[in-house]
């Protein structure tokens, strides 16, 4: 340990401060847990480690992972290792809101609400934009857009929210309860259910893996295995946890909502009408290419991220700037 630490300082990942933090065992008493849960007891601990020789987007990186898995830190370093000296990681985001939902059972008139919502929206926009979600206004985000959906006899009124570095899920919550009243009162209909969405399709994560492969064998094995989960919802179930083995442990380390993503993550694999693969592999003319596309929505301020001082260690391990660098790396995790 003591010659990780001192890689790991001589990489910039690790401060002197943060050294003496880890090893004195972290938190050692119950204030923390107070601020998180309710009648807390203690902690459970999972162990901390470092997956190595990451290099995506031109950038080397130092991966924080919570997990108690054995092997999965030691497969993902040899395998980007690997990647590093054969191929390249490549990262994008397409789209950049997260998604609320207004529910109603049963509506009025499904005609005239669609009419009356369009022609009330940009109101409806400026008033949650200056009252609610003004402060991320300021940093560029804000709500950008309302949609309505049906869905068989019910009405569903989407909100689309740039959260910019924040999860996202309480300012998502309070500008649903905001807007609740004026949509009533404008549309002349009835709210049951206002609650965010983690199946957040508006915001996707793209990564992308190409390797230059010598093994034609091993290249058609890989791409063989790949179409097996794609067709499949039983392979593809073990397919995904073995993706989510990479993300999942960031999440935790940097005090993200796995459980959220988690949901997320295999509510999209259902895209299609089934279950399915989450990640593709294709072998052609010695190059191996996989790519990665779900939603991963993170935060790097606000909640645990800001209350946790081991979260804030590994954000500050990894180097990331935004939430979007965060979800952009999770995911070129989660395809390696």
């Amino acid at each position: 340990a003591t010659q990780r630490f001192a890689r790991l300082k001589e990489m910039g990942a690790l401060t002197n401060q943060d050294i003496d933090f880890l090893t004195s065992g972290g938190i050692d008493n119950l204030n923390l847990g107070e601020k998180l849960i309710e009648n807390v007891i203690g902690y459970f601990q999972l162990p901390l480690g470092v997956a190595a020789y990451f290099h995506i987007d031109n950038k080397d990186y130092a991966i924080p992972m919570a997990v108690e898995e054995t092997s999965i830190i030691a497969a993902l370093s040899k395998t980007a290792k690997w990647i590093k000296s054969h191929g390249e990681i490549s990262t994008h985001i397409e789209g950049n809101t997260c998604i609320g939902q207004l529910q109603i059972h049963n509506p009025n008139d499904i005609s005239r609400l669609e009419i009356l919502l369009k022609q009330h929206k940009q109101y409806l926009i400026d008033q949650c934009n200056q009252e609610v979600t003004n402060g991320l206004c300021q940093r560029g985000g804000g709500l950008k857009d309302i949609q309505l959906r049906k869905v068989h006899d019910m009405a569903v009124i989407h909100i689309y929210v740039d959260c910019v570095d924040a999860m996202g899920a309480n300012i998502i919550n309070q500008a649903l309860e905001f807007l609740k009243d004026p949509i009533e009162r404008l549309c002349l209909e009835s709210i049951d259910i206002c609650i965010l969405s983690n199946l957040n399709d508006s915001k996707v994560t793209v990564a992308n893996i190409v390797i230059q492969l010598d093994d034609d064998e091993l290249g058609q094995r890989i791409e063989k295995a790949s179409r097996f989960a794609e067709l499949d919802p039983y392979r593809a179930a073990t397919h995904n946890k073995g993706v989510m083995n990479g993300i999942d442990p960031i999440l935790i380390a940097t005090g993200n909502d796995w459980r959220a993503v988690e949901a997320g993550v295999h509510a999209y694999a259902c895209r299609n009408g089934h279950y399915s693969s989450i990640t593709t592999w294709r072998y052609c003319d010695r190059k191996l290419t996989g790519q990665f596309k779900a939603p991963i929505t993170v935060g790097t301020v606000g909640g645990v991220t800001r209350l946790h001082p081991t979260a804030k260690l590994c954000l500050n391990m990894l180097g990331v700037k935004h939430a979007n660098e965060l979800a952009r790396v999770i995911a070129a995790v989660g395809l390696v």
